[in-house]
């Protein structure tokens, strides 16, 4: 299990990707992974969009608090759990974007949901959302 816990800033996100990358790389070490896999491009990126939207949504107009995470590399997945005390919204109401056209902004929660295999969004103090993308049948231990 890695803990981190950070400014909820983008000052600090990049700090939270490098963790976030070196634990994919952690979970991969006895694994066979294949270079056309994204698993961890795609993790990475929705970790990324759900640090922005806690930052830029979250805590806009209330006192910036902390982010915290939770990383647990499991047999088969991995799990990071986002706890932060911003203001809540309905994670399931999120309006599609719009992809013929698309304006600038409004994919966050589009591509949480597309690059994972299981989202959960527990509003509240704190709001919890967790992340699971599960690896590969090819990645599993031999």
């Amino acid at each position: 299990m890695i803990f981190l816990r950070v400014p909820g800033t983008l000052q600090y996100r990049a700090v939270a990707l490098r963790v976030v990358s070196a634990a994919c790389s952690l979970a991969a070490r006895d694994r066979k992974p294949t270079p056309d896999q994204p698993f961890d491009d795609e993790l990475i990126s929705a970790f990324g969009e759900a640090f922005n939207n806690i930052a830029i949504h979250g805590y806009r107009g209330v006192p910036v608090r902390e982010i915290e995470v939770e990383i647990e590399a499991a047999e088969d997945a991995i799990i990071i759990r986002m706890a932060d005390w911003g203001r809540s919204f309905d994670f399931d109401e999120a309006p599609e974007p719009e992809l013929v056209e698309p304006e600038e902004g409004g994919f966050g929660v589009y591509i949480i949901k597309a690059f994972t295999d299981e989202v959960s969004y527990k509003p509240g103090s704190p709001n919890v959302m967790t992340l699971t993308k599960r690896m590969p049948d090819r990645w599993l231990p031999e």
